[in-house]
């Protein structure tokens, strides 16, 4: 893989806190919500062998880079911020550079050839090795087989994200065959966590204050297929859902194939359960999804939309898209158009395709040119901002509750947060207004009147308690 050029990485980085300890590391954290499990996870790791984390690279004697390797805009992304960290070598004040992650267990030689700069590689399935290879145990390259790890309650881990919100991973890999899809060449077939590891994890955030859990994994809907009947996502969303406390569980990526009438139940019956699904569809032409091989096509799809709108009340869903894949026609896009025109939905994602090297659909025929590509998804984008322009409107008025995540940018009279029906980085939030500027309800729920909507965000007024 040649490097993807050598600028300076463009988007901040995230940043684990600092907690006390004599020798010093700096984490930075790309890619997805997954991806972030694993870094807090090397951060509590270290952590527990005596590093201290800073939130400054410059600061750091130690830098970590936990890279993105899914498409081509995230592996650019990966290349530049650690040519980016790299730089503190040069400046005398990091004295090791590791890069862990998607891109380390796809392109391992291809790296080690390409970046002298880098003194340790770690892949997927060697993020409990992080301790050993900050001690010096371990050569230069740890990329193992991808489908031999996963963290438990039990593994140290420091959480990035604020107090009240926080991903748990309940799974790791993803056993499809997606034909555009590199994920189980980087993080192996499916391994899911016990029903009763993800409670326990569950329980002591819930004790930590944590008001939002976010239940993620590659292929969240078959959750507990290779641990046997009892272990199904159903039961899980019940059981952690009844671990005391206020707030709610939201679970994330699930494949429209499994998603059965037992998980429907749980989703509309468990109270701290959000109705809130998110359904990669990928496409809605039969003939693209049986290209990309999806289990379920065009008709399937409309009937599942109507069977969760007609059993949840209230339902929030999420979709995401590939536009220009490979074949695609003017007839197909415009089924695509179609159906989020029928279908209404919440919340869209739309990515354009990224041809991937030992995928399937990279090698096939009649690829979509730039150009095209690229106006298939400003059209899409426009259509979905119509979409949830009008859907938010239906908000105007209505009384909801709001997880406040802190000040606003736009003012510092203005509070912002999210409702069950947001999740976080992804989906719009809600601006509160009627805020004083004294004791901020921050990582409080509180009760709000919906005054005003936008494509995607809401504003609304602070109600009294009680």
């Amino acid at each position: 893989m040649p490097l993807l050029g050598r600028a300076r990485a463009s988007l901040p980085a995230r940043s684990v806190q600092p907690a006390e300890g004599p020798r010093t590391i700096h984490f930075v954290s790309l890619g997805c919500p997954k991806n972030l499990v694993d870094t807090e996870v090397m951060a509590g790791l270290a952590d527990a062998a005596g590093f201290r984390l800073v939130a400054e690279p410059e600061a750091a004697s130690v830098i970590v880079v936990n890279t993105c390797g899914f498409i081509g805009p995230a592996k650019k992304e990966s290349i530049d911020t650690i040519l980016g960290m790299a730089r503190h070598k040069e400046a005398g004040s990091c004295e090791r550079l590791v890069v862990a992650g998607c891109l380390a267990q796809r392109y391992p030689h291809e790296l080690a050839a390409e970046l002298p700069e880098v003194d340790h590689f770690l892949g997927t399935s060697d993020v409990g090795a992080i301790a050993a290879v900050l001690g010096g145990e371990h050569e230069r390259m740890s990329v193992g087989d991808p489908g031999r790890w996963v963290y438990s309650a039990a593994t140290p881990r420091l959480r990035s994200t604020p107090a009240h919100t926080a991903y748990v991973k309940i799974a790791e890999g993803c056993s499809r065959r997606c034909s555009f899809c590199v994920i189980p060449t980087m993080r192996g077939t499916q391994r899911s966590r016990p029903v009763a590891d993800i409670v326990a994890e569950v329980s002591d955030l819930a004790a930590r204050g944590a008001l939002e859990i976010n239940l993620v994994s590659q292929d969240t809907i078959s959750y507990g297929r290779d641990l046997g009947d009892a272990a199904t996502l159903a039961r899980l969303a019940r059981e952690v859902a009844r671990v005391p406390g206020p707030g709610w569980v939201r679970l994330l990526y699930l494949y429209p194939e499994r998603l059965d009438d037992e998980l429907v139940a749980a989703i509309r019956d468990e109270p701290r359960v959000a109705k809130y699904v998110d359904l990669p569809l990928q496409h809605a032409s039969s003939r693209m999804l049986r290209i990309m091989r999806r289990g379920v096509g065009s008709d399937g799809q409309k009937r599942l939309i109507e069977r969760l709108r007609d059993r949840i009340d209230g339902l929030t869903i999420r979709t995401a898209f590939i536009v220009g894949h490979p074949g695609e026609t003017d007839a197909d896009f415009q089924e695509l158009c179609d159906l989020v025109e029928w279908a209404r939905f919440d919340h869209v994602g739309v990515f354009r395709y990224s041809p991937e090297e030992g995928t399937r659909s990279s090698g096939l025929p009649d690829p979509v040119p730039a150009r095209v590509a690229a106006a298939r998804f400003r059209r899409l984008m426009s259509l979905q901002r119509r979409v949830a322009r009008e859907r938010n409107r239906a908000f105007v008025g209505r009384r909801i509750q709001i997880l406040v995540e802190g000040p606003s940018d736009e003012s510092e009279y203005l509070l912002v947060g999210r409702h069950a029906g947001q999740a976080p980085e992804i989906d719009g939030v809600v601006y509160l207004a009627d805020w004083d500027g004294a004791d901020p309800p921050i990582g409080r729920l509180v009760d709000a009147q919906v005054t005003q909507s936008a494509d995607y965000d809401l504003a609304a007024s602070l109600l009294p308690r009680g």
